[in-house]
């Protein structure tokens, strides 16, 4: 169990330092792009993204999803490769966006958007809204992103042991 703990938290947390550096960088160059992510009072007063806007937005979005599968699939690999049968690859690859979960939810939500709400992480006139300080949502967020990580760790370990099987590799 150690070396599979090894696995998640080394890819986990590469997973999560990436991809909450890249967050905060998208959020301070404009907050827009991540606008669906904000709560819902705050998105019914602002005018809705531009085409631009949208593009930008989905780009970001490929290259955060892209990460998180790349990043889940090594860590299957490393668990086959130190030999570990499907519980063993289905913890990796399910561990590493769940780990880059609970950074998301407890430091870039709860403690960095909810408790300091930085003036970059403010859209221009929603100054002050109750949403700023929406710890809920963000928990509904977690939960929703528990259920994913448990979806990319199945569709990815079944891929990792069914190549194993069809390759013949040991």
């Amino acid at each position: 169990m150690g070396i599979l703990l090894m696995i998640i938290f080394g890819y986990g947390l590469s997973l999560s330092l990436v991809l909450s550096i890249l967050l905060l960088t998208v959020i301070r160059v404009n907050p827009r792009l991540v606008l669906r992510d904000y709560p819902e009072d705050i998105q019914a007063v602002v005018p809705a993204q531009t085409p631009a806007e949208e593009r930008h937005s989905r780009t970001v979005g490929i290259v955060l999803l892209f990460l998180v599968l790349a990043s889940s699939l090594a860590a299957a690999l490393t668990a086959s490769a130190a030999g570990y049968d499907f519980p063993g690859v289905f913890l990796s690859a399910a561990g590493v966006p769940l780990l880059f979960n609970v950074v998301d939810w407890l430091i870039l939500d709860w403690l960095i958007f909810c408790t300091f709400t930085p003036a970059f992480v403010v859209l221009p006139g929603t100054e002050g809204m109750a949403g700023y300080k929406n710890y809920a949502m963000h928990f509904k967020g977690f939960l929703k992103g528990v259920l994913y990580s448990v979806g990319v760790g199945l569709v990815i370990a079944a891929i990792v042991i069914a190549g194993k099987a069809i390759l013949h590799f040991p």
